[in-house]
């Protein structure tokens, strides 16, 4: 049985809703996997008048989602009114982002849904409300501990085409991330890394490149002793559980053509060693992959655009490529698990 992909709303003031009405317009013709969206029909209805011609926008369960697929936008109702407009956030828009992300979550882990798509949220706008995650990652990684019991450590991983990346330390202060390494921390981002390339990915040896902290990855002590510390052991580490890692490596290094065709994913210390290059390279088709969780989550590599929110001049790209590689890996996840 055929089963559709969950796409949650994101912040509704953001440009989700725009993309996934005009992946809905476009369904024919980019050959995409079906889908549903977790929001407010009336909404997402009001919505598409505002960035086009009307559509026909249904509200219906998972298991009819596909059938509607065709000849409408399936929508799976949050039971909750959204009233925020377009580039402006208001009272219902954090509750209603939160409650797309719990019920796509439990919609997947029902194997009512093959995957989940996140649509971008505004953090700025949930932590007004209360919440209490540093973002989404961490936030699907409680739900996924929750509902199975088990701990789960999230791995953010940025794919695309021509380059994956991992970084080791994500939303922290460049001041911070020193003290936040540690060889533990490297040497379990790098064995759920090399886990699901080989589980989702069908790598059958995947090669993981350590990016070192410091410039010329710490010239052998004389620029910071972090990579003979901490760095170096967990490579050596990771290579003594079986997987193909190398480095320390001067990150400036690492991101050419000749350079990448020798890896699989780069293992990066901090954000911006790691998005940067992505970005330069993918910046309108990469997704964010998490790795370590219990169930296929994509999403597009950008934010909420509140400034074209509503004016159907959003790029698509990045929520087409996210939602081609989720239905990839579930159909993947499928047939392992058959």
């Amino acid at each position: 049985m055929l089963r559709p992909i969950a796409v949650t709303l994101g912040e509704p003031a953001g440009v989700g809703p725009d993309l996934a009405i005009a992946l809905w317009r476009r369904r024919f013709a980019l050959d995409l996997p079906p889908f549903y969206v977790l929001a407010d029909p009336e909404f997402l209805a009001h919505r598409a008048k505002l960035t086009g011609p009307p559509i026909p926008v249904q509200a219906t369960e998972p298991a009819e989602a596909v059938a509607v697929f065709t000849s409408a936008l399936p929508v799976v109702d949050i039971k909750m009114t959204v009233t925020a407009k377009p580039g402006h956030p208001d009272a219902a828009s954090a509750p209603a982002a939160i409650a797309s992300i719990r019920l796509g979550v439990h919609h997947v882990l029902a194997g009512k849904a093959s995957a989940i798509v996140t649509n971008p949220v505004a953090k700025n706008v949930l932590y007004r409300s209360g919440f209490t995650e540093p973002g989404h990652t961490e936030y699907l990684a409680k739900l996924a501990a929750e509902a199975t019991g088990q701990p789960r450590q999230p791995v953010m991983m940025l794919w695309s085409p021509e380059l994956a990346v991992v970084p080791v330390t994500i939303h922290l202060p460049l001041a911070q991330v020193p003290g936040a390494l540690d060889t533990d921390l490297i040497v379990a981002t790098g064995r759920i890394t090399a886990h699901d390339l080989a589980t989702r990915f069908c790598i059958a040896n995947p090669r993981i490149a350590v990016a070192g902290l410091n410039p010329h990855a710490g010239e052998d002590g004389a620029m910071g002793a972090e990579d003979l510390a901490i760095v170096r052991p967990a490579v050596d580490t990771l290579k003594r559980l079986g997987i193909a890692a190398r480095g320390p490596l001067p990150a400036d290094t690492m991101f050419h053509p000749a350079a990448r065709a020798t890896y699989d994913a780069a293992l990066c210390m901090y954000h911006d060693q790691a998005l940067i290059p992505i970005k330069t390279l993918a910046f309108d088709h990469a997704v964010n992959v998490t790795l370590g969780l219990p169930f296929v989550r994509t999403s597009p590599d950008h934010g909420t655009a509140f400034d074209i929110a509503g004016t159907d001049r959003a790029d698509p790209s990045s929520l087409i490529a996210a939602l081609r590689l989720a239905a990839r890996l579930a159909a993947r996840e499928f047939a392992a698990a058959t």
